[in-house]
């Protein structure tokens, strides 16, 4: 019963997870990538800090270094992910972001000592298969968004990598505010200085503020509440369930994604990035459940 109450819960938090996509890529035609996750993090920064008056952290710290890399790898992840929604489909940017779990195995076992079984290393391979279907690379390279997307797997995966050594000294808590907080100090540092620079290439990272009005507020305030939702309830079934059944429930969240994108406009995926999507899935269920 426990078991099946934790697939209800992530289950429900992959649908959370689907919609606050769908508002960020609403917001993502009238403010720039930099600002959406601005109001993504502010949210959270506010709810979380007001749980501090009520149960003050109780941790040993020393670690300040790294709890500031995840802050700033966190942040780095999700500015490339919500590009990515602001310019490709809502599935093909959830999924890019869902090979997190094959990188972080890759990570564990390089930083941590954590080993790969031979199933994981095949179901490693299998991810990586998956990933070059969906970007469909061609004699000129790579897309940006092709790019971003990867990068976006990768640094979400080192930022959970990092959370592995970080729960042994800090509260839960201090964890995911160094992600929000600098989720929200760093995108309006980088907005105050983007009329006064050229980052070329890495133009993703910059953007002008621009005053929410209307209708703009209410996705906000969606965005905002799916995304705790969905914190929550993915919170809640790693703690009923054990976490290999639980990631691989997680998938489900590009399910969830394909067809509220197509509900958003979105074209319905090719052949070739479905087979993508089918790799990537077998590919993270397989680490999962490694």
């Amino acid at each position: 019963m426990r078991t099946d109450k934790g697939i209800l819960y992530m289950l429900f938090a992959s649908f959370c997870f689907a919609l606050m996509g769908a508002f960020a890529k609403e917001l993502s035609s009238y403010m720039t990538s930099l600002e959406v996750v601005f109001f993504r993090n502010v949210f959270g920064v506010v709810l979380i800090s007001a749980t501090l008056f009520k149960i003050p952290l109780k941790q040993k710290g020393g670690k300040g270094l790294l709890l500031f890399f995840r802050g700033f790898i966190g942040f780095m992840a999700l500015l490339a992910f919500f590009y990515n929604i602001a310019h490709i489909s809502l599935a093909d940017a959830m999924t890019f972001s869902k090979t997190s779990p094959i990188f972080t195995a890759i990570f564990a076992f390089i930083f941590l000592k954590e080993r790969i079984s031979p199933r994981g290393w095949i179901a490693i391979f299998i991810g990586f298969i998956g990933i070059i279907f969906i970007m469909k690379p061609s004699g000129i390279g790579l897309k940006k968004s092709d790019i971003l997307g990867l990068f976006s797997g990768m640094a979400a995966a080192l930022a959970y990598t990092s959370v592995r050594e970080l729960r042994n000294y800090y509260d839960t808590r201090a964890i995911v505010l160094s992600f929000m907080g600098i989720g929200t100090i760093a995108p309006l540092f980088l907005m105050v200085i983007s009329p006064y620079i050229n980052f070329g290439k890495l133009d993703f990272m910059l953007g002008r503020f621009v005053m929410p009005q209307g209708i703009l507020w209410v996705y906000i305030l969606g965005m905002g509440i799916f995304a705790t939702l969905a914190q929550t309830y993915m919170t809640k079934a790693y703690a009923l369930t054990k976490a290999g059944i639980v990631g691989a429930v997680s998938y489900s969240n590009i399910i969830f994604s394909i067809f509220v994108g197509l509900a958003l406009g979105d074209a319905f995926p090719d052949i070739w990035t479905i087979l993508g999507i089918v790799l990537i899935i077998l590919g993270g269920v397989m680490v999962s459940v490694a």
